[in-house]
């Protein structure tokens, strides 16, 4: 192992490449990214489907969008993206429905004809039934929102599935994700910027770590390396915090995902990208179809690959989702007090290293502001 590395990232997804991609351009430094799976591009990944042609998310489908100029136009010099606006139905009963809830949801729900300015006045009579002055969980913060009919039938169901607990055990914070309308738009997003990287998301990463100053270990543990590193390098860390320290002070929950990969005969099979399952008995939470990604793309087979999506309680090799709460919270920060003493020259960062549920855009700007911030201004 070569020791002469001033800067050793651990993870190639965003937050990393972006940080080595400045240290290697713009300080013209050599940098070591230590990354435990077989590719880069962390959860983004992107790869084809050989019997198809399809290029698909391994991780679940990732649709970039952002309102932060400074965020697209330095994504921008490593991709360009096509139009696609996302848009995610979600079935119960064995009937579609646009999620996130708008006013035809609502309608279609109810088998009424409401207009937009209806809509409160309606809720109202819902929230008459039942509402919570200080709503203490998801639950509460959700029938505060849309009321217990729409709660039950669209989220409630989903919710247990994705996180593996009881809605009223989760923060009421959570929520605040899924937006609600009182209309009939139908984009998921309202962002400024929106789409899929044309050539996908993988080729981004490539051109990332383009630089000669960029070296790269695969299949790489950095826990297993990291005593033949120079003593001095500043570690830019991704991964989990607790596994910083070996769990001393236990635990943080995450959730994880589990995908089936299936070739289908069919040209289309759900005419959507996503479709999201709202019922508990069903076992997975959505159906991904990725062709619908890429509208500017022509796939000439009466084939199709489709994707189910399953949530579980996370092992300590492949967290995706934190948490989050008041335990999860403190014992965090318990964590980050510690890791400070024993890594002098670490910084953390990214969803897993901040422990915070951001979006790619989220995770850009961070490591935006990382460089800038700290590792620039300190040279």
């Amino acid at each position: 192992m070569n020791k002469n590395y001033d800067y050793v990232l651990v993870g190639a997804g965003f937050y990393c490449s972006i940080i080595a991609e400045r240290i290697a351009n713009d300080l013209g430094k050599k940098v070591l990214i230590v990354e435990k799976r077989n590719h880069i591009g962390g959860n983004c990944f992107s790869e084809t489907n050989i019997e198809t042609g399809i290029e698909f998310h391994k991780y679940g489908t990732h649709i970039f969008h952002t309102s932060n100029k400074k965020v697209w136009e330095y994504i921008s010099n490593f991709t360009t993206f096509n139009s696609y606006y996302h848009q995610v139905l979600i079935t119960y009963n064995s009937k579609v429905y646009q999620m996130p809830i708008n006013l035809e949801t609502i309608n279609s729900f109810y088998n009424i004809n409401l207009k937009p300015f209806e809509v409160d006045d309606f809720l109202e009579q819902e929230f008459k039934k039942e509402s919570y002055t200080n709503p203490k969980n998801f639950e509460e913060q959700a029938i505060n929102i849309i009321g217990r009919p729409l709660y039950d039938a669209f989220i409630k169901g989903y919710t247990i599935k994705q996180w593996g607990r009881d809605p009223k055990d989760l923060p009421a914070s959570i929520i605040k994700r899924l937006p609600f309308r009182k209309n009939y738009s139908e984009s998921y997003f309202f962002d400024t910027y929106q789409g899929i990287p044309t050539d996908g998301f993988t080729a981004i990463f490539d051109k990332l770590l383009a630089s000669n100053n960029i070296d790269i270990q695969l299949n790489t543990d950095f826990f297993e390396i990291k005593e033949q590193l120079n003593s001095s390098a500043t570690i830019i860390y991704s991964g989990s915090i607790d596994r910083l320290l070996d769990y001393r002070f236990g635990e943080l929950d995450y959730r994880t995902l589990d995908f089936e990969f299936e070739v289908v005969n069919y040209e289309d099979f759900q005419g959507t990208s996503v479709m999201n399952y709202g019922n508990q008995k069903i076992p997975y939470t959505r159906i991904h179809e990725p062709k619908h990604l890429h509208p500017e793309r022509t796939y000439n087979l009466d084939k199709t690959l489709i994707i189910k999506e399953y949530s579980k309680e996370a092992n300590r090799e492949e967290p995706y989702y934190p948490i989050g709460g008041e335990v999860n919270k403190s014992l965090y920060t318990k964590y980050l007090k510690e890791v400070k003493k024993v890594y002098p020259n670490l910084i953390i960062g990214g969803r897993l290293g901040d422990y915070k549920y951001y979006d790619m855009h989220h995770v850009i700007e961070n490591a935006l502001d990382t460089y800038n911030n700290l590792i620039k201004k300190g040279c």
